[in-house]
């Protein structure tokens, strides 16, 4: 981090609330976790009353093994965003320029900005078309948040391809990769993936994930990884969920089913609800979403305010959950629109 770049940088909006009287729809986050989490937590407290083992290899085996890559590739870290951080912090130096996709997470920009360097941001949809010389970095999000849909993977492989021929180091957010049947890039030369639990494990409290990685982008990242940097329930909780692969086969299949259903309802009521792959979907209602965000709000339902992503100005991004959410959605939306 660039110390000189700090006093200019700003927070970044997100979703969730943690009103427990709402149906938050804001947040994309699994509503079910793995059979057997509850239980596995509780025995990981013994594992909270010393330090980890900042070797991690029940951890870094079970990460390895849900994305298809090597355990010595795996770098524990306190969630995707702090993934996010070390790699960008290993790679960017003040003044690099680094390509960066919107509408996205925001939060590329403001790491890129925090470590000195210009993010140079385009729309995402042309993102694999520039040439990745010219940047230190280029960063891709697949499925995309907000927008939802995944990059076609020939043309995903081919940039990664481009990147390690011009040494520009891909970082791939696969936050949500794990709700769809698209393969990781993880282990591919040149490549830094990064990974989060919050989403498809229902365990965003919990602040587990990882990096993969190999080469130089990897030794640094190994070597400049905080010591103890994933807590040991932590750790002892992300490596059951991934290995319960029956749990991310049902869950694949239901957000698809349910995100089906979503959007239907919404056509139906006269919203522009875009196709996605992701557990959410973006609507564009057409006029400023202000009026229909509070009025959902008054009733018990909180949206995602999808203004706050660059490029957009008339879009709320809706959470996929069960059927029961839905069609509460689908009452307040009858009522306020």
């Amino acid at each position: 981090m660039d110390p000189d770049s700090v006093d200019g940088a700003g927070r970044v909006p997100h979703g969730s609330s943690d009103d427990p009287d709402v149906l938050d729809l804001s947040a994309n986050i699994n509503p079910r976790v793995p059979g057997g989490t509850r239980r596995a937590y509780r025995a990981a407290f013994e594992d909270a009353r010393s330090y980890p083992n900042d070797a991690y290899p029940a951890f870094r085996a079970a990460a390895a093994d849900y994305v298809g890559c090597d355990p010595e590739q795996i770098v524990p870290t306190a969630g995707g965003l702090a993934a996010i951080r070390l790699t960008i912090g290993v790679t960017v130096s003040p003044g690099d320029r680094v390509l960066v996709p919107a509408p996205s997470f925001g939060e590329y920009v403001r790491e890129v900005e925090l470590a000195g360097g210009e993010a140079v941001v385009v729309p995402h949809g042309e993102l694999l078309d520039r040439d990745p010389a010219e940047y230190a970095m280029a960063i891709v999000c697949t499925p995309n948040n907000p927008t939802g849909e995944c990059y076609p993977t020939a043309a995903l492989r081919a940039f990664a391809d481009r990147c390690e021929a011009a040494e520009t180091t891909l970082l791939a957010d696969e936050a949500f990769l794990g709700f769809t049947d698209r393969p990781s890039l993880a282990g591919r030369p040149g490549v830094v993936v990064a990974r989060s639990l919050t989403k498809l494990f229902g365990l965003p409290g919990l602040r587990a994930g990882f990096v993969v990685a190999d080469g130089v982008v990897g030794d640094r990242l190994r070597t400049a990884r905080p010591a103890w940097s994933l807590g040991g329930p932590a750790a002892a909780v992300g490596a059951h969920a991934m290995r319960d692969s029956a749990f991310v086969e049902e869950t694949r299949r239901r957000v698809e089913r349910e995100r089906a259903f979503l959007r239907s309802g919404l056509d139906t009521r006269g919203f522009d609800a875009l196709p996605s792959d992701a557990p959410f979907v973006l609507c564009d209602v057409g006029e400023s979403p202000a009026d229909l965000l509070a009025s959902c709000r008054e009733r018990g339902v909180v949206l995602r305010d999808a203004t706050t992503f660059r490029g957009l100005d008339s879009h709320v991004r809706i959470a996929v959950r069960d059927r029961d959410a839905t069609e509460r959605l689908f009452a307040v939306l009858d009522e306020v629109r």
